[in-house]
């Protein structure tokens, strides 16, 4: 008998993964076997699962689904990932597409299409949902050169991302160095890093420039 194909959720709205764990463990042949919160414990259940499938969401708290993708494709390349968001912007699907993804789909997809990304996804296709293909085939026909605040913010490193995304959230300084084991002044200097780099003066400025790129939920 062929083994189920594995799936991990990743998506803070717990609705969502109800929805969708009960929409697959309807389906034969594949299986729930964890879910995740933030894109943080996304890359720790991953590592203990190792599932077949990640589905995830871009905009989540403590690490979003960008950077989790990345870290997950660089742990587990044989791990394929979903992205299931209500972001259809150019600059997420490029990164995505580049970090290794093998489908990028709108959370207004329907049930099959999110069963034929993940049958697709494990054949080493890629299914992207009508609306985003036609955003990458019009990006390839008429290139555009990237927004000032997407081209801004991919000069941070990794680790500059990630305590964006904690300063964003309102952590203070001493939160992030403990959720990241470093020391104060090491946050201190990415955070001067951060602000100089986007060319923004004040914390405020920080959370705006965080929502425009939609990584931050305003409503948070």
């Amino acid at each position: 008998m062929k083994p189920s194909i594995k799936i991990l959720l990743a998506d803070d709205h717990t609705i969502v993964r109800q929805g969708l764990s009960r929409l697959l463990e309807e389906q034969p042949g594949i299986k729930v076997v964890g879910e995740a919160t933030n894109g943080r414990i996304a890359i720790e259940r991953a590592k203990e699962l190792k599932p077949d499938v990640v589905i995830m969401d871009i905009a989540m708290p403590r690490m979003n689904g960008i950077e989790a993708a990345k870290r997950i494709r660089k742990h587990l390349p044989k791990t394929k990932i979903l992205i299931l968001s209500m972001y259809s912007q150019e600059h997420y699907i490029h990164q995505l597409l580049e970090a290794g993804v093998s489908g990028y789909l709108l959370k207004d997809s329907s049930g099959q299409d999110i069963i034929r990304a993940i049958h697709a996804a494990m054949k080493d296709e890629t299914f992207l949902s009508p609306s985003i293909s036609k955003v990458v085939v019009n990006s390839y026909l008429s290139p555009q050169k990237a927004s000032s605040t997407a081209e801004r913010y991919s000069q941070l490193s990794n680790r500059e991302r990630e305590v964006f995304q904690l300063i964003a959230e309102g952590h203070s300084t001493k939160q992030i160095a403990n959720m990241l084991c470093v020391s104060i002044s090491t946050i201190k200097s990415h955070r001067a890093n951060i602000m100089e780099k986007l060319s923004i003066d004040t914390p405020v400025k920080l959370v705006h420039f965080a929502i425009q790129l939609g990584l931050v939920d305003p409503d948070l």
